[in-house]
């Protein structure tokens, strides 16, 4: 696990210890109780196996997968123990996650050839997007990078409100209207406002539901059109915020998100309040989109660029 040290800092990695020790509890809780008085992989201990991961929000499609991978391996090895059980889970835990994941990430990189690189942020109100976003600003501007804030969650006024109290505490620009202005129209002024600035990135906030008839498939897709007017491969990231602690209705998110606009990273947040972050596993897996960043606290160091292996080595460690 050495490889490990030198991907994340020593801080970094015990936050993400801490921020997931209520899912490993949980977890390997239940997993001691499914091999107990076993010392060969057998049926049975497969079935409890399987009620643990489902249990622990893996998700049904994914657990099921897990399940037949190990089972493979069972079949070529007739005297695998429950000892090494642990071990082959985590590697084809790691290897589902391996096969959703882009190139992880170690830093708030952005693509030099995209200026400004546009990120339209979606999810349904609560879930912690404004927060996340705020989160992400003093990330990018830490690593020397300048920011805009586009307020198009016009929809409710708190979203505004909240998103200047970020916008003051990180200290970056915001572009904003007043509650039920044109959403589409906000975030047109903000990409004008980012390449007047010359801007590297831009956050542009949603909103999670309307209050009118407007279908928000329909709402998303006018403002990710109005935004090419101004960049014309805009959005270049529409990144999904989900709250982990949620457990299956995070998925049920996903799915409405992912139909309503074309969802390309997500954010995982609140995993360290919650047992349920076997979600990460599940999501990612289920619906073939890179999970880019996780939240495991409530401190700005605590909006985290998710690695694959780091997350795997903090579950089983």
């Amino acid at each position: 696990m050495s490889v490990f040290k030198k991907i994340f800092s020593k801080d970094k990695k015990e936050r993400l210890d801490k921020g997931l020790e209520k899912t490993k509890t949980s977890f390997f809780s239940k997993f001691s109780k499914a091999i107990v008085g076993k010392s060969k992989v057998d049926d049975e201990v497969l079935d409890n196996l399987e009620e643990v991961l489902i249990s622990s929000d893996v998700g049904v499609q994914t657990t099921l997968k897990i399940i037949d991978r190990i089972e493979e391996r069972v079949a070529k090895d007739k005297y695998l123990g429950t000892q090494e059980l642990q071990e082959i889970l985590q590697d084809e835990i790691a290897g589902l996650l391996a096969e959703t994941s882009t190139n992880d990430m170690i830093d708030y990189s952005l693509p030099e050839s995209k200026k400004p690189y546009v990120i339209m942020v979606v999810g349904v109100n609560g879930v912690g997007k404004t927060t996340t976003i705020g989160k992400l600003a003093y990330h990018f501007k830490k690593a020397g990078k300048k920011v805009v804030l586009g307020a198009a969650d016009t929809f409710r006024a708190a979203a505004i409100d909240q998103l200047q109290i970020w916008a003051d505490r990180v200290a970056v620009p915001i572009v904003k209207q007043k509650m039920g202005s044109d959403p589409a129209s906000v975030a047109y002024d903000t990409l004008q406002s980012a390449v007047a600035q010359d801007a590297d990135v831009v956050l542009v906030d949603t909103a999670g539901r309307l209050h009118n008839k407007v279908n928000l498939m329909n709402e998303l897709t006018k403002i990710k059109n109005v935004m090419q007017k101004v960049v014309p491969d805009a959005p270049h990231e529409v990144l999904l915020i989900l709250d982990g602690s949620t457990g299956q209705n995070a998925f049920e998110q996903a799915s409405q998100f992912t139909k309503a606009t074309e969802v390309n990273s997500l954010a995982i947040t609140k995993l360290d309040g919650t047992a349920k972050g076997g979600v990460v596993i599940g999501i990612s897996d289920q619906f073939q989109i890179p999970v880019k960043y996780i939240g495991v606290g409530e401190q700005m160091e605590d909006l985290q660029v998710f690695n694959k292996n780091e997350f795997v080595d903090s579950f089983f460690k």
